[in-house]
C-alpha cells in the first residue's frame, strides 16, 4: 500500500532506498518480586548492565574517526554524564533494595519519576532532552535483557537504505558507522533534536516528527525521502518513483555543480563584491569552511563549548579553541560571539530554568550578571586576537545601557592583560547582534560604539511574531516574509548602510537561496550560514543583477499580503 508522511524537514536533499528499521527495547518491562535473598544478585546484574553500557560508550567515543562531526563527541559525552548521574546509577539500586523488585521495573520507574519532571520544564530545548534519558535508559534495558541488536536482521543490504526509527541516539549513528545510511527518518524530535543536528552535519537527507513511521512502515519497502519538503513517500507506484529519481539526479548533479564555484568570487552579473561567510560551533567546523570557499567565519558560537559538560572551560581552553581557529584561517575574519546561553542552549552552571526563558536572564544579560565568567572568555577572546583577525560580538543586546556595560568589561579585560604583558591585537572590532526589536528599532543609539551588526534573523523573527520556533505546535506561523520581519531587517540594513557600519545577517535566512536575492535588493552584502548551505548561495549572487532585484525587493517591502509577497518572491527568483 502506497501512503505519503509528513514531518519536519531538517536537512535538505532527496534520497531513495529500502526502510532499514531500527529496533527498540520496549520500555514496558515486566514486573515480579526478587526473593529476599536474591536481592544483593539483583543489584549486581543492574550494576553490570550499567558498567557494559558504560565500556560501551566510551568505547564507542574513543572511536570517533577523525573529521567527524563534533557533535557527536558531544552526544556521547552527554549520555555518558547521564548514566553516571546517581538519579540512573544509584536510585535504581536503592528501588530494587526497598521493593524487592526486579531490576528493569526499578529502572522504569526511576527512569518515569525523571521524565515528569522533563515535563514540567516549559524551556522547549531542556524539555527535549528527556528524550536523551529514555535513550540511555533503553540501553541499560537492553543489556538487562541481554539483546544488543538494533537493527533488523536478515535484511539485505546491498544498496544504502532509509534508517527508520521512533528516535535515533548519537550512540546509535557510531554504531552504524560501518553501514550506509541514504537518509533518517524518526518519530519524534524537532528542529534542535539530536537527530537533526546530526543529519545536517552529515549533509544527509531527514525528516523528524512523523509520529508514526516506524509502526507503519515495513522492513524494506521502498521509501522516498524529501529532506527539503519534509515529505516521506512509502511503496510509491511506479510513475512516482521514476519521478523522484529525475529529482535526485538532478539534486546531485546541481551539488557536483556547485563544488565548482568553491574558489570563484561571489560577485553579482554587475559587479558587486557579496562577502559569504560560514556559521561555526566548533574549531574543527574549519575544515569545511574553507572546503565550501568561504571568506571568513561570521559566527563562532562559543557557547558550544560551554554545552554538555559538568565544568566550565576555564581561559586556556578557550584562548586555544579561538587561537586555533584563528589560525586556521589565515587573516580571514573569524567572528566570536560571547557566551549566548539561557533559553534553547543550556549549561551546568547557567542561569536557572525559568517560566520564559527566551525573555529571561540569557547571553549578555546573563554574562554581564556573571563578571568573572564573561572576564574569563574576553581575556581568552582577546589573547587569540593575537593569532589572526578576530572580530568580537555582543548577542541580544536591547539598549545603550547594556552595550556600555559590555564595553566595560572589554575595557577591563584590556587593560588586565596589557597589565600582565601578554600580547592581544588593541583595536579588535566589536559588533552587536540585532534579535531584539527594540534594538532594531532604536538601532541609532547604539551605532557610534559599535564596529559592525549582525542580524540574528532567527530571534528577531520569534520576538517580532511571539513564536517560539522550536514549538512545532506553531512552527507553521514563524515566517521570515512577515511584513513586519521584512520591515525591521529592512530598517536595520537601510539604517547601517547610511552610517557606513558594516552590516551581515547570520540566522537561517542567510542560508536561504530563495531569500537571496531579496537581502541583496535591500542592501545586504554580507551573509553567514551554515556552510553547506554556502554554494547554493554563491550561486544565486553569481546569477544576480542588483538593478533588477531591487524595484522588485522594495515591493515586496511594501506588500502586505502574504499571497501578494509569495508572488513577487517567485517573479525575483524568476
Amino acid at each position: 500500500m502506497s501512503f505519503t508522511m509528513f514531518g519536519i524537514g531538517v536537512s535538505g536533499g532527496i534520497a531513495i532506498g529500502p526502510a532499514r528499521l531500527l529496533s527498540h527495547t520496549s520500555l514496558e518491562v515486566s514486573h515480579y518480586a526478587v526473593q529476599p535473598d536474591r536481592l544483593a544478585r539483583e543489584v549486581e546484574r543492574f550494576d553490570a548492565a550499567v558498567g557494559a553500557v558504560r565500556a560501551e560508550l566510551e568505547e564507542l567515543r574513543a572511536s570517533v574517526p577523525q573529521g567527524a562531526p563534533a557533535e557527536v563527541d558531544a552526544f556521547l559525552n552527554l549520555h555518558l554524564m547521564i548514566l553516571n548521574d546517581s538519579t540512573l546509577c544509584e536510585a535504581p539500586r536503592a528501588l530494587v533494595l526497598q521493593q524487592g523488585c526486579n531490576a528493569e521495573w526499578a529502572l522504569k520507574q526511576q527512569m518515569d519519576l525523571l521524565i515528569r519532571q522533563f515535563e514540567a520544564i516549559e524551556d522547549t530545548y531542556l524539555r527535549e532532552r528527556q528524550v536523551d534519558v529514555v535513550q540511555v535508559v533503553e540501553r541499560v534495558l537492553k543489556a538487562l535483557l541481554g539483546s544488543p541488536s538494533l537493527v533488523s536482521t536478515g535484511s539485505s543490504r546491498d544498496s544504502p537504505g532509509i534508517l527508520v526509527a521512533h528516535d535515533l541516539s548519537p550512540a546509535d549513528m557510531m554504531l552504524f558507522k560501518e553501514q550506509q545510511f541514504a537518509a533518517f527518518i524518526t518519530d519524534v524530535g524537532g528542529a534542535t533534536s539530536h537527530t537533526a543536528i546530526l543529519a545536517r552535519s552529515l549533509n544527509l537527507p531527514s525528516v523528524v516528527a512523523l509520529h508514526h513511521a516506524w509502526p507503519l512502515i515495513r522492513e524494506n519497502e521502498i521509501v522516498i525521502v524529501d529532506g527539503t519538503q519534509g515529505v516521506v513517500l512509502v511503496n510509491p507506484d511506479r510513475q512516482v518513483l521514476t519521478e523522484y529519481r529525475l529529482r535526485q539526479e538532478q539534486w546531485d548533479l546541481e551539488r557536483q555543480k556547485l563544488k565548482r564555484l568553491r574558489s570563484t568570487r561571489a560577485t553579482t552579473l554587475d559587479g558587486v563584491d557579496v562577502e559569504l561567510h560560514a556559521n561555526i560551533e566548533f574549531p574543527n567546523d574549519v575544515e569545511l569552511v574553507r572546503r565550501v570557499g568561504a571568506t571568513g567565519i561570521g559566527l563562532f558560537r562559543s557557547e558550544f563549548l560551554f554545552m554538555n559538560r559538568p565544568d566550565l572551560p576555564d581561559e586556556e581552553e578557550q584562548f586555544a579553541a579561538y587561537r586555533s581557529v584563528a589560525e586556521a584561517m589565515k587573516g580571514a575574519p573569524v567572528t566570536i560571539r560571547t557566551l549566548d546561553v539561557g533559553n534553547d542552549k543550556l549549561i551546568e552552571q547557567g542561569p536557572r530554568v525559568t517560566s520564559n526563558p527566551a525573555l529571561g536572564l540569557r547571553a549578555v544579560r546573563y554574562c554581564l550578571s556573571e563578571p568573572r565568567l564573561f572576564n574569563t572568555q574576553l581575556r581568552a577572546i582577546l589573547r587569540a586576537s593575537a593569532f589572526g583577525n578576530i572580530h568580537l560580538l555582543i548577542p541580544m543586546l536591547s539598549c545603550r545601557a547594556e552595550l556600555e556595560q559590555a564595553l566595560t568589561m572589554v575595557e577591563a579585560a584590556r587593560e588586565q592583560l596589557r597589565e600582565e604583558g601578554i600580547a592581544f591585537a588593541e583595536n579588535v572590532p566589536i559588533g552587536g547582534m540585532i534579535e531584539i526589536p527594540a534594538a532594531a528599532l532604536a538601532l541609532e543609539s547604539l551605532l557610534d560604539r559599535l564596529d559592525f551588526l549582525s542580524i540574528g534573523t532567527n530571534d528577531l523573527i520569534q520576538y517580532t511574531l511571539a513564536i517560539d520556533r522550536t514549538d512545532d505546535s506553531v512552527s507553521h506561523l514563524y515566517d521570515p516574509l512577515h511584513p513586519a520581519v521584512l520591515f525591521l531587517v529592512a530598517h536595520v540594513i537601510r539604517t547601517a548602510n547610511k552610517h557606513d557600519v558594516p552590516v551581515a545577517v547570520c540566522g537561517e535566512m542567510a542560508g536561504a537561496p530563495e531569500l537571496t536575492r531579496l537581502l541583496l535588493g535591500l542592501g545586504l552584502r554580507s551573509f553567514s550560514m551554515h556552510a553547506n548551505h554556502l554554494p547554493m548561495v554563491k550561486q544565486v549572487v553569481l546569477k544576480t543583477t542588483l538593478t533588477d532585484a531591487e524595484p522588485l525587493s522594495r515591493r515586496i517591502l511594501g506588500a502586505y499580503d502574504s499571497e501578494k509577497i509569495q508572488s513577487l518572491l517567485n517573479k525575483l527568483n524568476a
